[in-house]
């Protein structure tokens, strides 16, 4: 007589996705789009250009994206968690308030003038016009996350006695402002037709710190040391 454990257990089928749920297909649409994006722009292409560029009928193209805008603000999603992650992890890494300071706006101003994000932010202000609602996704979910990062770090350092703040919120955009002065606008209004060079984020960046230290820091480091 067979024993019952030695009888096979029925193997489970897998669920097929329901609409709009395969993530497999949802990337293959992303990566015609940002294939078109790069190549026509955004405002040329056309949801033609990206039905042919990603293979998948228009039909499957609108069960996973409403637009030619909710397309491009997933591939703003995908590339501003990475950008973001990069940038704020300066604030984790040791070092006097000078130095971290110092490394996060050369991140921060390096990145946002790059000409990948200078790009976006273009897009996205002429898309706010007639779409406000992306143009505030797009602020909270990228500059505003980055600014409540800074001020947990200042918060940390307010209460380690390294700075001196009554408003954190308000010092933190100030010291953002201050890292991208005379760059990031610029770049933006194509005053400033290429990338900055290191040589002059250092030059802003130093400034930057200098002037926020002047005004918030108490005299003393991380770790104790004069700043």
């Amino acid at each position: 007589m067979r024993d019952p454990a030695d009888t096979p257990m029925p193997r489970r089928r897998r669920r097929k996705p329901a609409a709009g749920e395969d993530p497999a297909k949802r990337a293959q649409i992303l990566d015609g789009a940002r294939e078109v994006f790069a190549r026509l722009g955004f405002d040329a292409a056309s949801m033609n250009d990206i039905t042919r560029e990603s293979g998948v009928s228009k039909s499957t193209i609108y069960v996973y994206f409403a637009s030619k805008e909710d397309l491009f603000e997933a591939l703003l999603a995908q590339t501003r968690e990475r950008l973001l992650g990069e940038i704020t992890a300066e604030l984790d890494r040791p070092g006097s308030v000078a130095e971290v300071l110092g490394r996060y706006g050369r991140h921060l101003a390096r990145t946002i003038c790059s000409e990948n994000v200078i790009s976006a932010h273009r897009t996205v202000i002429g898309v706010t016009e007639r779409r406000p609602e992306l143009g505030r996704r797009f602020y909270q979910d990228g500059g505003r996350r980055g600014m409540e990062a800074l001020r947990s770090y200042l918060l940390r350092q307010i209460a380690a006695g390294t700075l001196s703040i009554g408003d954190p919120e308000l010092a933190a955009y100030q010291f953002v402002e201050l890292s991208m002065a005379g760059l990031f606008r610029r770049r933006v209004m194509a005053h400033m037709d290429r990338e900055p060079e290191d040589a002059e984020i250092d030059r802003t960046v130093d400034a930057a710190v200098a002037m926020f230290l002047a005004s918030y820091g108490t005299g003393k480091g991380a770790g104790g040391a004069e700043i």
